[in-house]
């Protein structure tokens, strides 16, 4: 059974986590934040004995179930630069066309990417996690991951230099 004081703790230690993670898959900041506290108000309300080495692979096991459910409902399109908005002070005109435009390639490129390759990718190269972190979360080997990664800076390769 957890405590108040131990959930607190776990809380504080994964919620950022969980809702990058979801983040990732969603392209939306609510709706992340949204499942990131369902995930832990079900672990709250299962308030089991959990060991300490598997309470990491709950969570994202409950959050991928909480965030297929969601994406089911409601069939969003990934748009993970739809809020992002980079200073501008140092472009030239013609630097800021170019950056929307690359923007937009690679928008387009990462939606169109299998999941499983853009939630690696976006975790590894946004997150900065490693590897072996990539491998826990989505309950894979870290052999998988890398041939996600792979796969995914292959993708990207292709596709941004085809829409130039």
């Amino acid at each position: 059974m957890l405590t108040q004081q131990e959930f607190k703790e776990l809380f504080e230690l994964h919620f950022a986590q969980v809702r990058n993670y979801v983040f990732y898959r969603s392209g939306d900041t609510e709706i992340a934040t949204d499942i990131a506290q369902e995930t832990f108000m079900k672990v709250w309300e299962k308030n089991g004995s959990f060991s300490a080495d598997r309470i990491t692979g709950l969570l994202y096991k409950i959050a991928n179930d909480l965030f297929i459910s969601h994406y089911r409902k409601e069939q969003r399109s990934f748009q993970f630069f739809k809020h992002y908005r980079p200073e501008a002070e140092t472009r030239s005109p013609e630097d800021e066309l170019a950056f929307e435009q690359l923007k937009t390639r690679y928008d387009k490129a990462l939606q169109h990417m299998q999941e499983n390759q853009r939630t690696v990718f976006l975790m590894s190269r946004v997150e900065n996690l490693k590897y072996t972190e990539i491998a826990e979360m989505c309950m894979i080997s870290v052999k998988a991951v890398e041939k996600r990664m792979k796969k995914a800076l292959e993708y990207l390769q292709v596709n941004l230099k085809a829409n130039e």
